[in-house]
């Protein structure tokens, strides 16, 4: 694959939040089909990055290059970005009260499609994902994460992902909070989602969710730089050992 022009990529992101740097130079590439993976401490500058690459006002890029099928996203507002082909499922997704889950996820659709976009197919489409992501049908009507336990949010973020259809996913600490059944339940959801034409970049704290979806690449981080880079094994390595080993290690060689 490497003869390919990746999918999507990030050099040298830089990423500021209230004037600290919390992200300080990292680079990846992703090729269409391959699922990356970051992790690391609390307070690794992992959230902030996915945050900045998709536009959150709050965290500044102030430093670097970032692309979409080769396209420069960084001059993009966050629309623009999804629209392009980015996704980012929140670690804590928000609430809309007045809105209903239905109304909002036709609104994302027809932005993608077009103000001219024939919409005829979005109640059966609607009403075949949120089968397939075991969500009750009432929660159509119901105000977005309003009152939503902590798996029915994560649900609702997958939800919209697959009604999306993205080209590449951020997905950031999408197991947090959820419980067996519910991490399952989003997993076969991403798994669904992911094929040889789509990327994902998962960022978790722990290997349980790569146990069901399983990453091609695993990068650590740390005091906002990747510290290492690996295969599943790493990932595996983490959850035996934590993450001192690695980042006392870095340390010492620096």
């Amino acid at each position: 694959m490497t003869d390919k022009s990746p999918l999507f990529e990030f050099k040298d992101v830089h990423v500021e939040v209230e004037g600290k740097e919390v992200v300080k130079g990292v680079s990846l590439k992703i090729f269409a089909g391959e699922i990356h993976a970051i992790m690391g401490p609390n307070g690794s500058g992992k959230s902030s990055l996915s945050n900045a690459l998709m536009g959150h006002p709050m965290y500044s890029i102030t430093k670097g290059e970032a692309y979409i099928k080769g396209e420069s996203i960084l001059e993009m507002e966050s629309d623009e970005r999804s629209r392009a082909g980015m996704f980012l499922a929140f670690q804590y997704p928000l609430a809309i009260p007045g809105v209903s889950v239905a109304n909002f996820l036709r609104a994302a659709l027809k932005s993608h499609r077009g103000e001219d976009a024939d919409m005829s197919d979005f109640r059966s489409l609607l009403k075949k994902e949120m089968a397939e992501l075991s969500i009750d049908p009432a929660f159509a009507t119901r105000y977005l994460n309003d009152g939503f336990s902590g798996g029915e949010k994560k649900r609702i973020e997958i939800l919209q992902m697959s009604i999306l259809n993205p080209s590449v996913a951020l997905l950031d600490e999408t197991d947090s909070g959820l419980d067996i059944d519910a991490l399952k339940t989003v997993s076969a959801g991403i798994n669904r989602y992911h094929d040889d034409s789509k990327g994902i970049l998962l960022v978790t704290h722990y290997q349980r969710l790569l146990n069901y979806i399983k990453p091609d690449h695993v990068h650590v981080m740390s005091d906002g730089k990747f510290i290492k880079s690996g295969g599943p094994e790493l990932a595996l390595k983490l959850e035996d050992e934590g993450y001192d080993w690695i980042v006392n290690q870095t340390t010492v060689g620096a």
